[in-house]
């Protein structure tokens, strides 16, 4: 426990240092890196007279209450018969941060933001990332715009795309946003200084409520997985709290989901590969279908996403409690998502889980490296250039940005369980209600609820069912191996 006492934060930073370096991530800038940032003091300007002025529109963002890295803005404008046009704007990262740079070759290298509690590790300086490629509030910011217009049953009918001037009128927060669109909440102050926001995050919310409904008619998987968020007061933690999903979060997932099928079909139709996120078709369906039949329910022999929906959604309305556990079974046996290169006419691969064919990562360039290999791609279909990547460098980066995004969910997922060991050390002896939610040869694992926390139970167990009620004392907790080890009470 080495000054965990006097300093968690310090503690846990240098643990979640050590874990980037085991995991072939580099935590620091490279002297490199910061010489070419020492000549970045100010943000991105284009005289190209193709660049629209949309600096008037209502533009907002929706992000987590700490976010200060924001990718990207919205707005929407009511047409005739209901129909709607929505505008995603997306900061023009690669206007500042060219291929080949010192920047862009440590950006290449993590290919991802890595957070944890008590440190981040940005893909790009911190002065770039919330600062100058950041759509900052009150800020011309050259942007990606992508223009959709939706039917009044939320289907999409055209879309187009094109470089931007954008400003940011208000920055807001998830929580704040859907407590305001649930009536649990005043509208965000951010929001209630600017005349209008307010019918626009109605529009907004309500296409995507829309729009969440055809993909989840046409099987798309509603998940809840288990996402503790570490708090602080000062450098101690204090507790750790489960990260819902709520109105706003849903918002966002909605038209990101929209604008990365558009961007991958514009790409195809200008001929150009691209770098596709998916999630191919279980190969472990059967043991999918022997989860269901635990549970009563019988899933058809062959991978069905409406029927696995349809599942999921009756334990989520019967099981709320349980339905996390559910969940994670779920994702672990479809498999992790992985980028593949898509060339124009070749079989769609398709995101199983979202029952989408057309999907990608573009909407975030200055937290993902295949969104800023995206953004580039699409400046040059938009231009008519030459592709700024050749087949054989979008493959390479393919199986590099699936790999080296699994190391940074594994540095993420280690850093949650030490803030619970460290937020637990105090607490051993104590006994709490916990759930059963895996078995393993390495053992047997337990989440208790508060806080929400997952560990191993040790000693002579009986028969347990994953999803059973038990009663457990904590005995031992590692902060630094991210250990948390239960005994069962009887």
């Amino acid at each position: 426990m080495r000054g965990t006492l006097s300093n968690h934060r310090i503690n846990l930073a240098t643990i979640a240092t050590w874990a980037m370096f085991s995991r072939g991530l580099e935590p620091e800038f490279s002297p490199e890196v910061l010489q070419q940032l020492s000549l970045l003091t100010a943000p991105a300007r284009d005289s190209d007279p193709g660049i629209r002025d949309l600096t008037r529109l209502l533009w907002c963002s929706i992000d987590n209450d700490d976010s200060r890295d924001l990718d990207q803005l919205s707005t929407i404008a009511p047409l005739s018969h209901g129909e709607v046009r929505v505008f995603v704007a997306v900061a023009d990262v690669d206007a500042l941060v060219k291929k080949g740079t010192e920047i862009d070759a440590h950006a290449r290298l993590n290919t991802t933001s890595v957070y944890t509690s008590a440190r981040i590790f940005p893909m790009l300086p911190e002065q770039l990332s919330t600062n100058l490629t950041s759509l900052n509030p009150d800020e011309d910011r050259l942007a990606l715009v992508n223009e959709m217009t939706f039917t009044d049953d939320g289907v999409l009918v055209s879309a187009t795309l094109y470089r931007a001037l954008v400003r940011n009128k208000a920055q807001l927060a998830y929580d704040a946003v859907s407590d305001w669109i649930e009536g649990k909440g005043d509208l965000p102050a951010a929001a209630a200084r600017i005349p209008g926001m307010d019918a626009q995050l109605r529009m907004q919310d309500e296409l995507a409520q829309k729009l969440r409904v055809l993909r989840r008619a046409q099987g798309s998987l509603e998940f809840e997985t288990f996402q503790p968020k570490a708090l602080f007061q000062d450098d101690r933690i204090t507790d750790i709290r489960q990260q819902v999903q709520n109105r706003a979060r849903q918002l966002i997932e909605e038209l990101m989901i929209a604008t990365n099928g558009c961007t991958a079909r514009f790409l195809a139709e200008q001929g150009s590969a691209s770098l596709r996120r998916v999630v191919r078709s279980p190969e472990r369906w059967q043991r999918i279908v022997d989860v269901a039949h635990e549970y009563g329910v019988t899933l058809p022999a062959q991978p069905d996403g409406k029927a696995l929906e349809a599942f999921l959604a009756q334990q989520h309305k019967t099981d709320p409690l349980r339905f996390p556990d559910l969940s994670l079974v779920i994702v672990k046996l479809m498999g992790s998502g992985e980028y593949v290169v898509e060339h124009p006419h070749g079989a769609p691969i398709g995101h199983f889980g979202l029952a989408v064919q057309d999907y990608m990562h573009s909407t975030a360039p200055n937290r993902r490296f295949p969104d800023l290999v995206t953004l580039r791609l699409l400046k040059a279909a938009i231009t008519g250039t030459k592709p700024p990547y050749t087949n054989d460098e979008l493959d390479e980066l393919a199986t590099h940005c699936t790999s080296q995004e699994d190391a940074a969910k594994k540095v993420e997922r280690q850093m949650r369980k030490s803030e619970a060991a460290l937020l637990l050390h105090s607490r051993i002896g104590q006994r709490f209600d916990a759930l059963i939610t895996g078995h393993s040869d390495k053992g047997t694992w337990v989440r208790i609820f508060a806080p929400p926390a997952e560990g191993r139970l040790k000693g002579s167990l009986p028969s347990l069912k994953v999803g059973q009620s038990v009663r457990v004392r904590l005995v031992s907790t590692s902060v630094e191996r991210g250990f948390i080890d239960f005994v069962l009470e009887h």
